[in-house]
């Protein structure tokens, strides 16, 4: 997937100090490491400080013993233009997820779009607009993978032909247009996958008007990429059937914290029972009628880790490396040549945790300290989430 564009050089990165590496592998989710180098904007090095070419920074950070984990990733929201939301009202919404860890943001459609078109010139102009829009210019920094028309009746497959030529990498989410039937929607994903654009699928009953249920059977149907909130957006599926999707495809079981919670450990139970808890990637389904939820990815870490009875250091690889790897991105991963996308933390002040992992299994969020993009701090202190023990410092040539 073509990452929206980064500044072309951005110098030299170290960040030192790191008391607690997370990977974002679920193989090593802990790396025995303290030191990371980026040249513009890209990984170099990862490990000790002595085995490290740390000469010559532009920008040093001081970790002072804290936590280095990747950028977090929400695989779900749905953007219009800009950092404004007209399902809210709300602006900055995207700067406010930069302030919860979140790097990099994937589009399940541009469906809140006042008037929004569903003519099938109409939707491909607005998804390639969108398109354009957010990877001349991410706001606040953050990497939006936007573009993403959600399917109407009347689609051929030169439609698809036609997106994927102009960069369109990704289709909005299934159910939410005119588009409800497994046999229709399986025809458009299959041309969809044919030029290289992803999918992902409504899963449980209507979010907005204008949508509908979408249960089990048309979802294994229609076979997209992606089992969209698997937990529901709201409304969740029956368990059982919930269970039969994880079991009956191998496709993207996406847990969001605008869903049923007791679904969303469900599901996630159901992946680790099938022994593929690499299948298990994390959205909020936001901008949305509960509203804006810019510590919704932390919040679903905490979620799983604490009552779903997973480590801490796990649940961090389902919005990092895990939606890294399923949505091919070049972030997500603390290793060379990956982009230079970083949060780091450490647990919250007076927390009951005696370290940031502790913190989560008991339920705290972290206290992020300070986001990297490519390689630019583009957020110190979070105004979001609780304050956190120890900050980072930045230093520059």
């Amino acid at each position: 997937m073509a990452a929206p564009q980064a500044p072309a050089t951005t110098g030299k990165l170290v960040v030192r100090n790191v008391g607690l590496m997370l990977s974002g592998d679920l193989a090593q989710p802990i790396l025995d490491a303290d030191t990371v180098v980026a040249v513009d904007g890209r990984i170099t090095q990862v490990g000790k400080a002595a085995d490290c070419d740390t000469g010559g920074a532009d920008r040093t950070v001081d970790a002072k013993g804290t936590t280095l984990a990747p950028g977090l990733i929400d695989s779900h929201v749905h953007p219009v233009f800009g950092d404004w939301t007209p399902r809210q009202s709300q602006l900055n919404w995207i700067d406010s997820f930069l302030n919860g860890g979140v790097t990099t943001m994937i589009s399940a459609g541009e469906v809140h779009l006042p008037g929004r078109p569903k003519d099938v010139v109409g939707l491909k102009a607005l998804a390639i607009t969108a398109q354009r829009a957010f990877s001349n210019l991410p706001p606040a920094g953050v990497k939006v993978h936007a573009g993403a028309p959600v399917l109407e009746q009347g689609m051929e497959e030169q439609d698809f032909k036609d997106l994927a030529e102009a960069g369109v990498t990704l289709l909005g989410e299934v159910g939410l247009g005119g588009v409800k039937q497994g046999e229709e929607a399986r025809r458009m994903v299959a041309w969809a996958r044919k030029y290289g654009i992803q999918s992902t699928i409504h899963t449980g009953g209507p979010s907005i008007p204008g949508s509908g249920l979408i249960d089990a059977d048309v979802v294994l149907e229609a076979d997209a990429d992606v089992i969209g909130h698997i937990n529901g957006g709201h409304t969740a599926l029956p368990l059982s059937e919930i269970g039969r999707l994880c079991e009956s495809c191998g496709r993207a079981i996406e847990i969001v914290h605008n869903g049923n919670e007791k679904a969303a450990l469900y599901a996630m139970r159901a992946a680790f029972d099938l022994g593929q808890p690499e299948r298990v990637i994390l959205g909020t389904d936001s901008p949305a009628g509960s509203g804006v939820q810019p510590l919704g990815i932390l919040r679903v870490i905490s979620l799983l880790s604490s009552l779903g009875d997973v480590p801490a250091e796990t649940a961090f690889c389902f919005a990092t490396g895990n939606t890294a790897r399923m949505r091919e991105l070049d972030c997500g991963l603390i290793e060379p040549r990956r982009a230079a996308d970083f949060v780091i933390m450490d647990r919250a002040q007076h927390t009951a945790g005696k370290t940031l992992l502790e913190s989560v299994r008991l339920g705290d969020l972290p206290g992020i300290g300070m986001v990297i993009i490519d390689g630019v701090v583009r957020a110190q202190r979070s105004r979001n989430t609780p304050p956190a023990t120890t900050l980072p410092e930045l230093a520059t040539a």
